[in-house]
């Protein structure tokens, strides 16, 4: 479980396959003595496991199928990586329940300035509309964030200084892609027994049960 609060922005130096998989070798401020094999990492909102760990980087595979859903294909050497370290048990929650699971490649749709924020929009498949709500969480690779406004396979953020310097997320432009996970309690409640099968009352549904 992780809370969407970006530790720090570390960098890809290395990329290599292994059968189906990839490797990447991430360097970044994290003490690496404080890394155990086999934890998991948040890499730009994906979890996933430490393999191997190295003087100043960590080493994660990554599967086909993160690949197919997630930017980490994208990766090159020089690539700027949100990362956060699993919550422990007692630790600071501060941000919202982030699974680590990317359920959507969007891509941003502007970036621009507003005061001394920045307001990101992003662009997504309509068919998640009803998990994007108005001030309802985002995860957007990895950070956790606010929803402003939202209209169908289109919501907007608003950064404020601190989240452009701590993150990746002041460098993107139009046309960049990112990772999505949707709230967590939203996914839970779309998927409710019986809720697909509610249907609005009308005279019509009144006639056909005999009224």
């Amino acid at each position: 479980m992780f809370t969407g609060l970006v530790e720090t922005v570390g960098k890809v130096v290395r990329t290599a396959a292994r059968g189906n998989y990839r490797i990447l070798s991430i360097a970044s401020s994290i003490n690496t003595r404080e890394i155990e094999l086999g934890e998991s990492i948040a890499c730009d909102g994906a979890c996933l496991t430490v393999v191997e760990i190295g003087s100043d980087s960590f080493v994660v595979e990554v599967s086909q199928e993160t690949m197919a859903k997630t930017t980490l294909a994208d990766y090159r050497t020089g690539s700027p990586v949100n990362l956060e370290r699993a919550l422990k048990a007692g630790g600071r929650f501060g941000g919202h329940f982030v699974n680590g699971h990317v359920d959507h490649v969007g891509t941003v749709d502007y970036s621009k300035p507003v005061g001394e924020s920045l307001e990101l929009a992003l662009r997504f498949d309509s068919a998640y509309d009803q998990l994007v709500v108005d001030k309802g969480a985002l995860a957007v690779n990895g950070v956790s964030l606010t929803i402003n406004t939202c209209l169908s396979g289109w919501c907007s953020v608003n950064l404020i200084p601190y989240t452009v310097q701590s993150t990746n997320l002041g460098r993107l432009r139009t046309g960049d892609r990112v990772n999505l996970e949707f709230d967590l309690i939203g996914k839970y409640v779309a998927k409710m027994p019986g809720k697909e099968n509610k249907q609005e009352l009308t005279i019509e549904r009144f006639t056909e049960s005999g009224w």
